[in-house]
C-alpha cells in the first residue's frame, strides 16, 4: 500500500517508516500519491493534516494525541472516508485498558499514573484519559514528564486490604508498529467517520 507518513522524521516516524517498508508498503510524500495517511505529529497540526488528506480522498490513521477529535468526524463522513485514531498503538497498552475496565467493577477506588518523555506536550496523555473513561468511578490521573522515559502507564486499584496494579511499559517505540500495521490492514473495513481505539479492530 502507498502510505504518506506525516511526522516521518519524528520519534515514532523514524521507527515506523523502516518497519512499513519492511512489511512491503511504499512510502510516498504527497496526499495525491497516497492510499492511506498515517499521522504522528503534534496536536496543533493533526487536524489540518487530516482535513487535507480527506480532501484528497485519503483515509487516515492517527497516533497523535491531544487534538480535537470532534473536528474531523463530520468532514470524514461527508467525504465517505474513515479516520482511525488510537490514543495508543501498543497492543499491551490496549490490553491493560481492558483489564483496568474490568477490574474497576470490583475495586473500591482507582488512580492512574502516566509517565512520558519530557517533550510530550499533552498531559494527561490520551491513553490515560481513554483508560479512565472506560473505568467505573472517579479515577484521578497523575502525569509525570521526565527525561529517560518513553511511555508508561500504571493503573492502581484499591480495595479493602489489597491493591491491584496494572502496568504497561513501552521500552521502545517499536511497540507501536504492530498496532499501526493492523490499522493499515483494517482501515478499509471501517465505516466513514471517526473510529477511536485500537480495541475496535483487535
Amino acid at each position: 500500500m502507498k502510505i504518506l507518513v506525516n511526522g516521518f522524521d519524528g520519534k515514532v516516524g523514524t521507527v515506523l517508516c523502516p518497519a512499513l517498508e519492511a512489511a512491503g508498503h511504499t512510502l510516498v510524500t504527497t496526499d495525491a500519491d497516497a492510499e492511506v495517511m498515517v499521522d504522528f505529529t503534534a496536536p496543533e497540526v493533526a487536524v489540518p493534516d487530516i482535513l487535507r488528506a480527506l480532501e484528497a480522498g485519503v483515509p487516515c490513521i492517527v497516533g497523535t494525541s491531544g487534538w480535537d477529535t470532534t473536528a474531523v468526524d463530520g468532514p470524514a463522513k461527508q467525504a465517505g472516508l474513515p479516520v482511525f485514531f488510537a490514543p495508543n498503538f501498543a497492543i499491551g497498552a490496549v490490553l491493560g485498558m481492558r483489564f483496568a475496565e474490568e477490574a474497576s467493577k470490583y475495586m473500591d477506588r482507582a488512580a492512574i499514573v502516566e509517565l512520558h518523555h519530557e517533550t510530550k506536550v499533552d498531559a494527561p496523555s490520551g491513553t490515560a484519559i481513554a483508560t479512565a473513561g472506560r473505568m467505573e468511578g472517579d479515577v484521578s490521573i497523575h502525569s509525570v514528564r521526565l527525561p529517560g522515559l518513553i511511555a508508561h502507564q500504571e493503573v492502581l486499584l484499591g480495595g479493602r486490604g489489597e491493591v491491584l496494579t496494572i502496568r504497561h511499559d513501552a521500552t521502545s517505540r517499536e511497540a507501536y508498529v504492530p498496532g499501526v500495521l493492523l490499522a493499515i490492514e483494517k482501515i478499509g473495513t471501517l465505516p466513514p467517520g471517526l473510529t477511536i481505539g485500537l480495541d475496535k479492530i483487535l
